[in-house]
């Protein structure tokens, strides 16, 4: 019992000094999905929305992939405009797709960007990385008519 407490310890602190700031592990982080997506939003009012939704749908750009991190957007309406994990989503409606435990994810997210300018929302998805499904933690901000979101897998 005093082993395990002992290793239960520094586990506890680390994340209470931390703020749980850290995903899975060799995941990105909070801060590197705010940062993402607050660059990723900049890019988008400084460039023409195709050009940024091409970048960030390419697997192949790494400005806008960061480990597991990449950026998604989506219309109000729940379609798919850029999609940085499956660019074959893009001009999908996916605003009835549910996540293993039956939620509505996309509905929740999009009903979120129209009472709030930025949020934290909890899901599980496909971690491109490892192909398991797993909780996921999505920052997103409104930007016009759209939401843009990065997300850390736990």
């Amino acid at each position: 019992m005093k082993l395990k407490f002992a290793y239960a310890v520094p586990l506890l602190m680390s994340i209470a000094l931390t703020g749980g700031a850290y995903a899975a592990e060799g995941g990105a982080t909070k801060d590197d999905a705010v940062a993402m997506v607050k660059k990723g939003v900049a890019y988008v009012k400084a460039n023409s929305h195709e050009k940024a939704y091409a970048e960030f749908s390419d697997k192949e750009n790494k400005a806008w992939h960061h480990q597991d991190l990449y950026l998604v957007v989506y219309a109000l309406d729940g379609t798919v405009r850029a999609h940085g994990a499956n660019a074959k989503m893009v001009g999908k409606n996916l605003i009835d797709l549910k996540d293993i435990d039956g939620k509505a994810f996309v509905k929740e997210r999009v009903e979120m960007a129209k009472t709030q300018s930025s949020f934290w929302q909890d899901y599980k998805f496909t971690n491109p990385e490892n192909k398991k499904i797993e909780p996921k933690a999505m920052y997103c901000e409104r930007l016009d008519d759209s939401v843009l979101c990065g997300g850390i897998y736990k």
